[in-house]
């Protein structure tokens, strides 16, 4: 706002998320630093999306999940889908 470009500026998400998914399901958001994971469930981890992109004017997120968490993609295209595009890069083309 301050700047001059309300309105006119967009975020796209680069997620990359399969970088951060544990052994057993969760997703650590803490994964770069060494002290104490800070896991959440792929349910969890949409509602943070949901949130996220209800509050800043973000259009798409690329890889929000593992290419192999197809519930969890599911369910934030159901709930986001309407109005920001998720991107499967690496769902559609990890071979």
């Amino acid at each position: 706002d301050k700047a001059g470009y309300a309105g006119q500026v967009k975020i796209a998400l680069d997620a990359a998320a399969s970088e951060f998914l544990t052994a057993d399901g969760l997703y650590d958001l803490n994964f770069k630093e060494s002290g104490a994971a800070e896991t959440v469930t792929p349910v969890e981890l949409a509602s943070l999306y949901e949130e996220i992109s209800a509050k800043y004017p973000i259009v798409s997120i690329e890889d929000p999940f593992d290419q192999d968490d197809w519930d969890a993609w599911a369910d934030l295209t159901a709930r986001i889908g309407d109005r920001v595009q998720v991107v499967g890069d690496d769902l559609l083309v990890t071979n």
